[in-house]
């Protein structure tokens, strides 16, 4: 890892780790070693995933440790990756709609701002990012809304949970094709989009406070800790001197970038994905019949349950999620857009003044 300069020892400047943006990417192998990568951290995280979603759901309050006791006491190990075969065959086309959405707008946008309308590094970064984590959670909401509604509903089937689907009138299924059937023939498509406005509502500005955000806490990190004076090298071909660094601190900076962008991102939409996980689960029954509760319902039920604290249900795994999550998704893409790039000797650090 290098950085590069052309001045020396100057202590006005910020040396950032260039981003490898759209064209700089072999595309084939940027998608099919991302497959590889994010599939191999949803096993990791996926367990995290399902006592959110059983907490969220829950008749009343239950702790991180006792959910996690009682599945393991009840279910075994197989417990907290109920709807994971489902969950994974979605992920995937999924987090290739994301990838590229990303990239793509980040490129795009990056360049309009920059070049016509000639705003600095920082605000280009920000907007760019922001811009980016938008569109790639509404692209990839066209898959992974069905993919939620049937895992998740696999996620809170055995167990203590067997009684709010018993409370809730939720069906039995045997596995994620016999759910998805079942969801069609009774619901029809809408059935499977079931939360879809409100997961856009929750997910769109989520991914652009959690972009912007790490942009900004990134590009903060480097310019307070240890980003003005490297051990001189050499020189480049172009006269420049070039600096190195522990490719080591460059992980910590991503790593600690994300988690304080994960810290917002997750206070602020908490509410939001309690209310669309009860939405896309929970059946709803009045006067006998079954009725598709709607968003309004769905919150007003909660709050009137158990007060504005029950909108934070499941806050303490999310957050736990979303960090670990983030910190290893972000570590993993910067390393997966390395490997992918066409020229790996085209990767360069910036000087930012």
């Amino acid at each position: 890892m290098s950085l590069s300069t052309a001045e020396d020892d100057s202590s006005s400047e910020i040396h950032l780790p260039r981003d490898i943006d759209w064209e700089m990417l072999d595309k084939s192998k940027f998608f099919f070693l991302g497959a590889a990568l994010f599939s191999g951290v949803s096993v990791f995280l996926y367990p995290i995933v399902v006592m959110k979603t059983r907490q969220q759901v829950a008749l009343k309050d239950t702790s991180c440790f006792k959910m996690a006791t009682s599945i393991l006491k009840k279910e075994g190990y197989r417990g907290f990756y109920r709807g994971f075969g489902t969950s994974i065959a979605g992920t995937i086309p999924a987090r290739a709609l994301y990838m590229g959405a990303l990239e793509i707008t980040k490129c795009n946008v990056g360049y309009f701002a920059n070049i016509h309308l000639g705003l600095p590094e920082a605000s280009t970064s920000a907007i760019a990012n922001a811009s980016a984590g938008l569109s790639a959670a509404m692209a990839a909401q066209l898959v992974w809304t069905p993919i939620d509604v049937v895992s998740q509903r696999l996620m809170v089937q055995g167990g203590e949970c067997e009684a709010i689907s018993s409370a809730n009138g939720l069906r039995k299924y045997n596995g994620g094709i016999d759910a998805f059937k079942k969801i069609i023939r009774s619901d029809g498509l809408r059935g499977l989009y079931r939360g879809f406005g409100i997961s856009i509502l929750t997910y769109a500005p989520s991914n652009a406070v959690w972009w912007a955000s790490y942009s900004t806490a990134h590009r903060w990190i480097w310019s307070s800790f240890g980003c003005y004076s490297y051990p001189k090298k050499n020189e480049n071909e172009n006269g420049g001197i070039i600096y190195g660094t522990d490719s080591k601190f460059v992980l910590g900076v991503q790593a600690l970038s994300a988690s304080m962008a994960s810290g917002a991102s997750a206070l602020l939409t908490m509410p939001l994905d309690t209310v669309k996980t009860r939405l896309q689960v929970l059946e709803g029954e009045e006067s006998g019949h079954r009725r598709k509760p709607t968003v309004f319902q769905t919150a007003r039920s909660l709050v009137q349950v158990g007060g504005l604290g029950a909108c934070y249900r499941g806050f303490a795994p999310r957050w736990a999620s979303m960090s670990m999550s983030a910190t290893t998704m972000i570590t993993t893409y910067e390393y997966l857009k390395r490997l992918s790039a066409k020229n790996q000797e085209s990767v360069p650090f910036m000087r930012v003044n």
